[in-house]
């Protein structure tokens, strides 16, 4: 998979992955096979056998990401590029409960993570997921470590280290429990939805999906050294112009004796989520960052 990343990124492959809704939309406009690359493998359309060249199609096979579907065949992994770097990560549509997601909020999240960090020994990337945030931010830290409780996202964050050049340490971990030594750095895009399918990549517990945020926030702010910092990315439901998981984060802060930073990054972001059960009340969903710095 390694070498079908490097191949693609010599032939000039470019891609910006959209929300599952966008992506949707595109696909619905006009139903055909794949044409270019990016239709296979940023688009996730089915493709005819004679389409890629030997190379890849050799490549694809050995890494086994192509199925046949419907007399031709589709890849099961998308590459999208971020910086100067490609990150492969779970096709459209993202159904598998371990399914690998890759959007607009790691888009988001490396951003914030680049104005949040300084310079730290031990950085660790808690829910990594495809290691787009630890590794584009591996230039602040000697030791990197990607931790994911998911073996499929750890499997594609190897690829992608492999393709950024990053030596990077790959923990299977729930948050820090498995992670060794001292950590000065945090950071964490947990999934922050409630999800009816209860999909690992998109389902953070708690009654709006605030779970697993507040639980990655505590227990890391537990963990970190004097003046260790963590940078959460996260969403959070607007009730009533009440943004409850901003108290809650504050009061967690202020329990460990640590800097709190609250910034809305988005003021609405998975519109469509409000159309669920779950989110009847809800006004919008807004992403939004978290830096906590404990004192030195």
């Amino acid at each position: 998979m390694v070498e079908l990343g490097r191949a693609l990124r010599a032939r000039g492959y470019d891609f910006v992955t959209v929300t599952p809704e966008t992506h949707a939309r595109v696909l619905e406009r006009e139903a055909r096979p794949a044409r270019d690359l990016r239709d296979v493998f940023g688009w996730s359309r089915p493709f005819a056998e004679d389409l890629l060249p030997d190379e890849l199609l050799r490549l694809a096979r050995a890494a086994n990401v192509i199925r046949r579907d419907a007399g031709l065949f589709r890849s099961e992994v998308r590459f999208s590029s971020l910086g100067p770097h490609l990150y492969v990560h779970s096709a459209f549509p993202t159904l598998a409960l371990d399914s690998v997601f890759f959007g607009p909020d790691t888009y988001r999240f490396a951003a914030f993570v680049a104005r949040s960090l300084g310079p730290c020994r031990c950085l660790v990337d808690v829910g990594c997921g495809a290691g787009a945030g630890g590794l584009s931010a591996a230039a602040f830290a000697r030791r990197v470590v990607l931790a994911d409780i998911s073996p499929r996202a750890l499997r594609l964050a190897a690829v992608n280290a492999a393709l950024a050049g990053i030596e990077a340490e790959l923990v299977e971990s729930d948050v820090l429990a498995a992670v060794s030594g001292p950590v000065d750095a945090v950071i964490a895009n947990p999934p922050y939805l409630r999800d009816s399918a209860s999909r690992v990549y998109r389902d953070g517990g708690g009654r709006y999906g605030e779970g697993l945020s507040l639980r990655i926030l505590r227990e890391s702010l537990a963990r970190l050294e004097p003046g260790g910092r963590i940078a959460l990315y996260t969403g959070t439901a607007i009730v009533g112009g009440q943004d409850r998981f901003r108290e809650l984060a504050q009061k967690l802060c202020r329990d460990a004796g640590a800097s709190f930073d609250y910034t809305e990054l988005d003021p609405d972001v998975f519109g469509g989520e409000l159309a669920e059960r779950a989110y009847a009340e809800v006004e919008r969903i807004a992403a939004v960052g978290v830096v906590a710095v404990l004192p030195g």
